[in-house]
């Protein structure tokens, strides 16, 4: 029953697949379905696996009585997990034939516990989970667990030992970080009538984690004890993100899907979806050859009208360059795709950049090794860079200025006006990313705007060129089919914003990049590198792509792989 307030717990599962189950299945499975699958819930702020470093010497695995692998999550109200959603994932078709099938071949052992205490290090604690502990959290963490077994009315005792003489001997160790204490939940009373309480205190990397253990024994009859160590393995974010993809799988809600590597120039590949804190629903695509959580990671950022795949071929020539093949590829939907453009109003440009920050966060991405954005994605890139130098390291800034022009407004209004005047509507795919899962009909864009759109966008030989002009007919569709809501809300963005008083001081490595026929932008793009870094002597790259207008990437995709490649290794 659910009480008064909310209860914090813990969800406990040690988990030791069989043999018959590989290992790298087994990590394919929990990395992107099993554990994103919870902490993508609110009430459920981190996930954690561990590995045990108590097996015996020579054994290079853990057995059914001493399991190799311990995940534990924390919860900020334990009742949520007997309702939806949580239930869901326990049983078809939340639970998937996958998750059937693996779970068939690993021993678990779930425990839900209620949170009694904790004292932490004010010196040496941190929230591995936190953004701005990514170092901390990659160093790792020492954890132990104590688990005893007692009578429900020696609860109290123990507690009371281990507040007045354990925590104090232990807490006197230099690596000590934190230490916590739960007892069995109220959800799910052991059916022999005792109480376990666990006991994890967590330690900095290279701490001998015996130091947990205590001379003097509990002053209460103690029916069973076990103590294990362990070493941090994994930290999961709120979604998947792990490129060593075994086996294809699509989620049931059509939220996630998995791909496997299909030839050794390109890897895996990850496609799910991301929330910001005002609700839009960010799809996303990581994708690359390195399965390194720890490997580079390029942004590519979208500009209005369009979706991620503008860069598919860029993505080809960029890959097949083998030193290029160390990098991640994190690609997304801006907002303006979809008619969910989240609660914030109006979209601007800092949003924008704040959505790339969320995305960062989400997967665990300490700092991007380059951003690279084109129009609309290429201010979002700038000002991004700007405004979070510590998490972007360099970037490309594509077709595009730093203020935006005087009559903005003005001219988008129109463009929206020929749109609304069409009333095209149509079912679109659902934001989560699944083709399946339509939407009622609604407002797009339509074909006259994208017509007039891409016919801007585009030289006039490139129309003449039968290798591009299907992909022209590509963009024009993603112009079409995007949502009429979500572009009228999105475009806000470009209105008013202006990062020119940022320029000067920059500290970082940038570069600029433009299409020769783009109109006024060749000569303003090439102001903007001589202003970038100028207080302190900077020179930031410029480039000029010939016979190509506002989608350089698209039209010049090899030129503009080589450039972008160029640029990371310089």
């Amino acid at each position: 029953m659910a009480t008064s307030s909310p209860i914090h717990g813990l969800l406990f599962v040690t988990m030791q697949p069989h043999k018959s189950l590989p290992v790298e299945l087994f990590h394919d499975w929990y990395n992107n379905e099993h554990g994103p699958n919870r902490t993508r819930l609110p009430f459920i702020p981190n996930g954690f696996r561990y590995r045990a470093t108590d097996l015996p010497d020579g054994a290079d695995t853990g057995t059914q009585s001493l399991p190799e692998y311990l995940a534990i999550y924390d919860m900020t109200d334990m009742h949520q997990i007997t309702l939806e959603p949580y239930q869901s994932l326990r049983a078809p078709p939340g639970k998937t034939q996958r998750e059937i099938d693996t779970m068939a071949q690993i021993w678990v052992g779930r425990t839900l516990f209620d949170f009694l205490g904790e004292e932490t290090n004010d010196k040496t604690f941190v929230k591995l989970e936190s953004p701005q502990h990514f170092r901390e959290n990659a160093e790792g963490n020492v954890l132990t667990t104590t688990r005893f077994l007692v009578d429900p009315s020696n609860t109290s005792k123990l507690v009371d030992w281990l507040q007045k003489t354990a925590l104090p001997t232990i807490s006197k160790n230099s690596g000590w970080r934190r230490s916590r204490w739960f007892q069995t939940s109220y959800l799910e009373p052991r059916d022999d009538g005792l109480t376990e309480l666990v006991v994890i205190h967590e330690f900095t990397p290279s701490t001998n984690p015996e130091v947990s253990l205590v001379s003097e024994k509990p002053p209460v009859e103690i029916d069973s004890t076990t103590f294990r160590t362990y070493e941090l393995f994994y930290t999961f974010g709120s979604a998947a993100r792990h490129l060593a993809v075994v086996a294809p799988w699509t989620s049931p809600d059509g939220v996630t899907k998995t791909i496997p590597g299909e030839s050794p120039k390109f890897g895996g590949a990850v496609e799910s979806t991301v929330t910001t804190a005002d609700g839009a629903v960010l799809p996303f695509r990581l994708e690359g050859n390195s399965t390194d959580p720890d490997s580079p990671v390029l942004v590519l950022v979208n500009s209005v009208l369009v979706t991620y795949g503008i860069w598919d071929t860029f993505l080809e020539h960029f890959f097949s360059n083998p030193a290029n093949q160390k990098y991640r590829v994190l690609r997304f939907q801006s907002r303006g795709r979809f008619s969910n453009t989240g609660s914030t109003s109006p979209v601007t440009v800092d949003l924008l950049a704040t959505d790339i920050i969320c995305l960062l966060n989400s997967l665990r991405i300490p700092q991007a090794a380059a951003l690279v954005g084109v129009s609309l994605g290429g201010a979002t890139t700038l000002a991004t860079a700007l405004k979070y130098p510590d998490r972007i390291k360099s970037f490309i800034s594509c077709d595009t200025s730093a203020k935006s022009p005087a009559g903005n407004h003005d001219t988008w209004g129109e463009r929206i006006a020929v749109a609304e005047k069409e009333g095209k509507t149509m079912s679109l795919a659902s934001p989560l990313g699944a083709e399946s899962f339509k939407s009622e009909p609604e407002p797009v864009v339509g074909e006259e705007l994208a017509e007039l759109t891409v016919r801007r966008w585009f030289v006039p030989s490139s129309y003449e060129d039968s290798n591009l002009t299907p992909e022209i007919a590509r963009v024009k569709e993603m112009v079409v089919t995007n949502s009429l809501p979500g572009f009228s809300k999105g475009v806000e963005a470009l209105f008013a914003y202006d990062y020119t008083p940022l320029l000067a001081d920059y500290q970082g490595k940038g570069a600029f990049l433009v299409g020769a026929e783009d109109g006024a932008l060749p000569a303003g793009m090439e102001k903007l590198s001589k202003a970038l870094g100028s207080n302190s002597g900077r020179q930031a790259g410029f480039k000029v792509v010939d016979a190509a207008g506002h989608l350089p990437m698209v039209e010049k995709p090899q030129e503009v792989a080589e450039f972008v490649g160029q640029f990371l290794a310089s």
